[in-house]
């Protein structure tokens, strides 16, 4: 099977708007091979019209969206070129996984034995001869996978992919597309399970009320809000304490439980500060650096601003 070109998806001022309601509002970003990017929005957001747009499963009222520079309606083969799950796998009730995956081959000019390949990709082989009406929510989305991936594509798209999936699930799905966007694969992936995300993601989107709040690579994002790492410290003497640090250079902040934010500085730093200052600490903690506090912190008050 001949491997794809790899290419990025660009979207440039796209806009649909529906009677009373403008669901995606002049949204530009772009999404680069070799990386997993997470698309990230409140409910309600846009992502799924978005998604549906560079698809060509909605029109857009204004703008544009391509794939290696191509709307998805003008492929001449778009099956070898984008691979798509924007739900749960549908398919006859009473066919069986891998005769639904034939079914797509035989419509594809793809040979039979692709079915069985993608099966076995996603850790269906086992079951691949069980009727759909036996699958769980899991075994479907593993099965929409599965016959997004039957092209070979070069471009993935998927929303909300590991809707369904347990624990162990969740972490398949995670090391199959980080393993899919290392072999120069282009990723776009939406989600609401931000603490996955931000292991999964090498990029983020974040949309709220269908327009641009930020997109760049995670650390970049994440360095830029709250959500950065930082160090917490408590100690009675919060006030000689906060000195001290911002004459070091260091950025410090107030909890409303009276406890230190600080910036910029591991825990061992903020220590030796705090001696060398004669203060004592009641409570010093390093906190990692926290997807799910960006977002809210770059999406408060515009969920609903439509």
């Amino acid at each position: 099977m001949t491997r794809p070109n790899y290419a990025g998806i660009t979207v440039e001022h796209l806009t649909k708007q529906y009677r009373g309601l403008r669901a995606v509002d002049d949204l530009s970003f772009t999404v680069h091979p070799g990386r997993v990017t997470g698309f990230l929005g409140p409910n309600g957001a846009g992502k799924t019209t978005a998604l549906r747009m560079i698809l060509g499963l909605v029109t857009p009222t204004a703008g544009t969206a391509t794939i290696g520079g191509v709307r998805y309606l003008d492929m001449p083969d778009p099956l070898r070129q984008v691979g798509a799950v924007l739900e749960a796998s549908s398919a006859h009730r009473g066919r069986s996984a891998r005769n639904h995956l034939r079914v797509i081959c035989r419509a594809a000019g793809l040979p039979d034995s692709r079915a069985d390949e993608v099966l076995a990709l996603v850790g269906l082989n086992t079951v691949g001869t069980r009727k759909f009406k036996g699958y769980s929510l899991g075994m479907k989305q593993r099965l929409g996978i599965a016959a997004a991936m039957l092209g070979d594509p070069g471009v993935l798209i998927l929303d909300e992919p590991t809707n369904g999936l347990d624990p162990e699930g969740i972490r398949w799905m995670r090391d199959l597309l980080k393993a899919l966007a290392a072999e120069g694969r282009t990723v776009l992936v939406s989600s609401h399970l931000l603490g996955e995300m931000q292991q999964l993601a090498d990029d983020v989107v974040i949309i709220a009320a269908g327009r641009l709040i930020r997109q760049g690579p995670v650390g970049e994002v994440l360095g830029a809000t709250a959500g950065a790492a930082r160090v917490r410290v408590r100690t009675p003497r919060a006030e000689q304490l906060t000195a001290a640090l911002k004459e070091a250079g260091l950025e410090v902040g107030a909890d409303p439980d009276g406890s230190l934010r600080v910036f910029g500085a591991e825990p061992a730093r903020v220590g030796n500060i705090a001696f060398t200052a004669g203060v004592e600490l009641h409570e010093l903690i390093g906190e990692n650096a926290d997807l799910e506090r960006a977002f809210l912190e770059l999406t408060a008050g515009k969920a609903g601003a439509r």
